[in-house]
């Protein structure tokens, strides 16, 4: 498409034909992975940089003679590299994270991961990098983490306002989620019930207490920095309510200010002083809007559950190689069966939007200890977790095992970051290396 000014005007139908080109019948439907990893010195633990001689540009380098992957580049820097359908890419603050072609088994998924991670082994050995699975930069803080040389992100940068924003952008590592749905009620349906489990979600895989070399006093520190990062996108997309529609999405991100477009290629900054809705009625300065401007948009909206032509769950902690394929059996369970997503709802109705966005703060600093309306977070989460093992039993494919990495927490009622919590008081004596190790084996 092109981005002249003369370009014909973006209509709201070429909006909403991006969602419902999602809708693919369910014997079609796959799932999706997108896995984000802390670059760290295998010496110091402290972050890789991106231009140093052993730097993550130069492992991109090294990794696209090695396996023949081409580049992805901004400005002439290299910022990713793509092979087919796969890709390797640089968060801000030079996390790298994996997305792979989404496939209809959770073990492909793993099998595709794990080979990445065999032929990535040897050179960021040999560089002395340690990709370390983990939600928050153990060592180095967002001031010692030069950003990512792309353009998008300088332009973030400047922007958002909360106060932890430069930490979620620098210093943080999650695992994204994603799925298909059937037609527009489908994905409201699976859209609406994963916004609702996304704060308990975030509990039982809260991964992110040690941050700058001490105990944050939060169980998910990466989780308080979406809180404070720009609540004009960030969080829920609306109030939960029985009513939602592929219109009531979109106008969520038409409702949102801009804060750039491109054209050939080059940034053009808005600052957030029209929202989308005004550039479509009015253009900016002599700028018509795009398809393209509207994709841009909706990806600078942060969500907990983004909706695209399929459902985007974006709310985990990175963790141990486990982690990411627990996260997709735990909503394979729930989603991809009628009768599990009849149970969820119905565990869940009891409580209200006030009750889901005070659960969400509290998430960060309790985990798995917090409570909704006077309720124990970690007895529903057993009752989330019944329900899904439940229907992959069921199914017979086998991917209940994958369950077993969350389920050894969550059924004492207690996180991932709850053990580092009681090693780094107790046996480690909050000595970083031991920190590093564990996450490391």
């Amino acid at each position: 498409m092109s981005s002249l000014k003369t370009q014909e005007r973006l209509e709201y139908q070429d909006i909403l034909n991006i969602y419902t080109s999602g809708c693919k019948e369910k014997s079609l439907h796959t799932i999706g992975l997108e896995y984000e990893r802390l670059p760290i010195s295998m010496v110091t633990g402290k972050a890789i940089d991106y231009s140093s001689e052993f730097g993550v540009c130069n492992f991109l380098r090294a990794f696209a003679k090695s396996e023949n992957w081409d580049y992805i580049t901004d400005d002439y820097n290299i910022i990713g590299l793509k092979q087919e359908h796969d890709t390797i890419t640089l968060e801000p603050g030079c996390q790298m994270e994996l997305s792979v072609k989404p496939e209809k088994s959770i073990s492909d998924l793993e099998k595709k991961i794990n080979s990445l991670d065999k032929l990535m082994e040897p050179i960021l050995d040999k560089m002395g990098i340690t990709l370390l699975g983990y939600g928050v930069s153990p060592i180095s803080t967002h001031k010692n983490i030069n950003l990512l040389p792309k353009r998008r992100y300088a332009l973030m940068a400047k922007y958002l306002w909360g106060i932890l924003s430069d930490v979620m952008m620098r210093e943080t590592a999650g695992i994204q989620a994603c799925f298909d749905f059937v037609n527009e009620e489908d994905a409201v349906r699976k859209f609406k019930i994963t916004n609702k489990l996304t704060p308990f979600v975030t509990a039982m895989f809260a991964n992110s207490p040690i941050r700058g070399g001490v105990d944050t006093g939060y169980k998910s520190f990466r989780a308080l920095s979406w809180l404070n990062t720009d609540n004009d996108r960030c969080g829920f997309t609306y109030r939960l309510g029985d009513e939602y529609s592929f219109e009531e999405y979109i106008d969520y991100v038409l409702e949102t200010p801009v804060i750039f477009i491109t054209r050939e290629d080059l940034p053009i900054y808005i600052n957030g002083k029209i929202t989308f809705k005004d550039f479509m009625k009015r253009g900016w300065e002599g700028f018509e809007p795009t398809l393209d401007d509207y994709l841009l948009q909706a990806n600078l909206c942060f969500p907990e559950v983004r909706l695209r032509n399929f459902i985007e769950i974006r709310n985990h902690d990175c963790g141990k190689k486990a982690t990411p394929y627990s996260i997709l059996a735990l909503y394979k369970g729930i989603l991809q069966s009628k009768s599990s997503m009849d149970e969820v709802e119905e565990l869940l109705n009891p409580y209200s939007y006030n009750d889901f966005a005070e659960l969400r703060y509290n998430v960060p600093k309790s985990g798995l200890a917090a409570k909704i309306a006077g309720v124990s977070v970690k007895e529903i989460v057993k009752e989330i977790l019944y329900i899904s093992e439940k229907s992959l039993i069921g199914e017979n494919s086998g991917d209940e095992r994958y369950l077993d990495f969350i389920k050894e927490f969550a059924l004492q009622g207690i996180t991932p970051a709850d053990v580092i919590i009681r090693n780094w008081n107790g046996i480690w004596n909050k000595d970083i290396k031991k920190l590093l190790k564990y996450l490391s084996d």
